[in-house]
């Protein structure tokens, strides 16, 4: 616990957990103050996701970078998955669906880049381990043709249960893929994605139990917090002029992904890019082929309706081109700032796009 204390007194970001407590209280006695509470949400989320990040850095430097790298986008995606559930059992699928499609590609490219940006800044040029990349990058590819199916053959038929059911059997599909995966992964070849060695990894001086208690408990606040912001956001949107095609898909997804970034931009700044490179694409491809389904199947349970995978056409292209473009640029196993620089652009042209869109397009 001192070693937390001491993370705190010596961290400026982490002072501002003061806005945690305020958050909740703010929530309690002005539910109806939404541009407020979503600025305290995300000043509440902030140094949260520091201190999410710190801790899984103490974990990954026992576990190594593969597992440390599924535990943080694990964890990380609970946000995600709160977010996701508040606003499926209202009812808001177009919510849901934004934000689903809008991690994907905020970690493919977003978070991916960044890293490689941050990374490169310092140590000029990484090097990681391609063929992790490359397995995150099929897995997600794969979920990909999963929308692109339900989503083309909209066109052709209106048969509301066919839908239905072909979304039903593609999520039951992905879970087994990912399952699978992590199998393929972690157990029977786990030494094919081992991390690229680094010289100059700092190691964690947090006993793991503590690590890992922190963990827990941080991911419980960020849920809760992330719970108050999504209530807000919509009606804050308005006041700050945003579409709400950029408030799910690109400012949702960022909030709800604060977490994983702050470590897999400070995996990168240590040298540690295949930290980052788990976090970023294992991020995304937990939520494409688990996350996402888990949804649709939930949905039975806990929604007004089901909700399917047929996405808006626009949304399965960013989607396709945010897979293409980490394939293409992740896979070689080396980087430098320059490559972060031109996925972010390729991000920043969705974000643009989605912030000029008329309302009522997809």
């Amino acid at each position: 616990m001192s070693a937390l204390l001491q993370e705190i007194r010596s961290n400026p970001v982490l002072w501002l957990l003061a806005f945690v407590p305020i958050v909740f209280v703010a929530q309690q006695f002005e539910p109806e103050a939404h541009t407020i509470l979503f600025v305290l949400s995300v000043l509440a989320i902030v140094p949260l996701a520091a201190l999410l990040s710190r801790a899984t850095e103490a974990v990954a430097a026992k576990t190594g970078d593969s597992i440390g790298g599924l535990l943080n986008a694990t964890l990380g995606n609970l946000t995600e998955l709160v977010i996701a559930l508040t606003a499926l059992r209202a009812g808001q699928y177009t919510l849901v669906k934004a934000s689903i499609a809008g991690a994907i590609v905020t970690n493919t490219l977003f978070m991916l880049g960044a890293s490689f940006l941050l990374g490169g800044l310092k140590h000029h040029v990484q090097e990681y381990n391609p063929l992790n990349a490359r397995f995150q990058t099929n897995l997600l590819f794969l979920a990909t043709i999963a929308m692109l199916i339900p989503s083309a053959l909209a066109d052709l038929t209106a048969a509301t249960a066919f839908t239905q059911n072909l979304s039903v059997s593609l999520s039951l599909l992905l879970i087994l893929a990912y399952g699978l995966g992590l199998v393929f992964s972690l157990k029977t070849h786990r030494e094919v994605f081992g991390g690229a060695e680094h010289a100059d990894v700092n190691e964690s001086t947090w006993p793991l139990n503590l690590a890992l208690a922190t963990l827990t408990g941080v991911t419980v606040l960020v849920g809760l917090a992330s719970e108050i912001f999504v209530e807000s956001v919509q009606q804050a949107a308005v006041v700050f002029g945003m579409t709400p095609a950029f408030v799910g898909f690109i400012i949702v997804a960022l909030v709800g992904g604060a977490a994983e970034m702050a470590s897999a931009f400070s995996a990168a700044r240590q040298n540690r890019l295949d930290l980052s490179v788990s976090i970023a694409l294992g991020s995304a491809s937990q939520i494409a082929l688990f996350v996402a389904p888990v949804l649709v199947l939930l949905s039975y349970v806990i929604a007004p309706a089901p909700m399917n995978l047929q996405f808006g056409p626009g949304t399965v292209v960013m989607v396709l081109i945010s897979t293409l473009t980490a394939f293409l640029l992740a896979n070689s196993g080396r980087s430098a700032w320059f490559v972060g620089t031109l996925v972010l652009m390729v991000y920043l042209i969705f974000a643009m796009t989605l912030y000029l869109l008329p309302p009522g397009v997809q």
